[in-house]
């Protein structure tokens, strides 16, 4: 333990310093740090996927060092420091596990949240239904964090089938829809506004079964992204093994190298 201190403090003064010494560090506001904090987050969340640990470890040092850096720019405002925050964080979960330091019971997950959001809407002052959805999130959690709130409140399907049916209704009137405006349109065109709002209810009915299966949607469609990336430049090894050059194919040729990219990577 006095070890971990002793990192975690002289991170804090190297934090110090480059604030002070590098002209880069001096310039920057909490506005030009948070894309990186960000794009640091995703880092993390791509190593953890990935299974790979040494990666894993390297990233959750770069992102621990926009905690603290974010925390110096607060300091330097006079509106709080690392510690008040480790404070508050350690508050906060206390408040919110009573089942671990009170007399509250919780024997599953599920029930956990649950409590959570009462302890949010009852003792943390939060109000109204949808509190606390940061309008910066990705569109995909964006989605899933409405949801959650609405199924705090008992307002959602009773069960995964509820969401699946709902999921083929909005696909078939997303069908509907782009029959109805004529088909698809040429490119870098405006959508038919019709279509647009179709399409945002198949999107938005995905997510909820995706929440009710436990897969986060960013995460599962950021995977699929890179699986279909990783298909699509075997396919294009494997033609051009065969003395072929992918991007000259026709369509049919291309779906072959591809289909076998895919057994190959299954």
């Amino acid at each position: 333990m006095a070890r971990l201190g002793e990192a975690l403090v002289e991170l804090q003064e190297l934090t110090r310093r480059l604030r002070r010494d590098c002209p880069w560090d001096r310039e920057q506001t909490a506005r030009t740090i948070v894309p990186h904090t960000v794009e640091e987050a995703y880092e993390v969340a791509d190593a953890a996927l990935a299974g790979d640990d040494s990666k894993l470890l390297d990233e959750l040092g770069d992102l621990l060092f926009q905690v603290y850096f974010l925390a110096l720019l607060l300091e330097e405002r006079g509106n709080g420091d690392l510690e008040q925050a480790a404070r508050l964080i350690h508050e906060k979960l206390v408040r919110r596990h009573p089942h671990v330091f009170g007399d509250v019971e919780a024997e599953t997950a599920g029930r956990v949240r649950s409590n959570w959001e009462t302890i949010k809407r009852e003792q943390e002052g939060r109000s109204g239904i949808f509190h606390d959805v940061p309008e910066s999130l990705p569109s995909l959690l964006y989605a899933r964090k409405a949801q959650r709130r609405a199924a705090a409140i008992d307002f959602e399907y009773p069960d995964v089938d509820g969401a699946l049916a709902d999921l083929d209704d909005e696909l078939r009137e997303l069908k509907e829809a782009i029959a109805s405006s004529g088909g698809e349109p040429p490119p870098e065109t405006e959508p038919d506004p019709h279509v647009f709002e179709e399409l945002g209810d198949v999107l938005f009915a995905a997510v909820n079964v995706a929440r009710r299966v436990n897969v986060d949607p960013e995460l599962a469609l950021r995977a699929m992204s890179q699986r279909f990336r990783a298909r699509v430049e075997r396919a294009e090894q494997r033609a051009a093994a065969d003395g072929e050059t992918f991007t000259e194919l026709s369509l049919q040729q291309k779906d072959a190298y591809f289909d076998r990219a895919k057994e190959e990577l299954r």
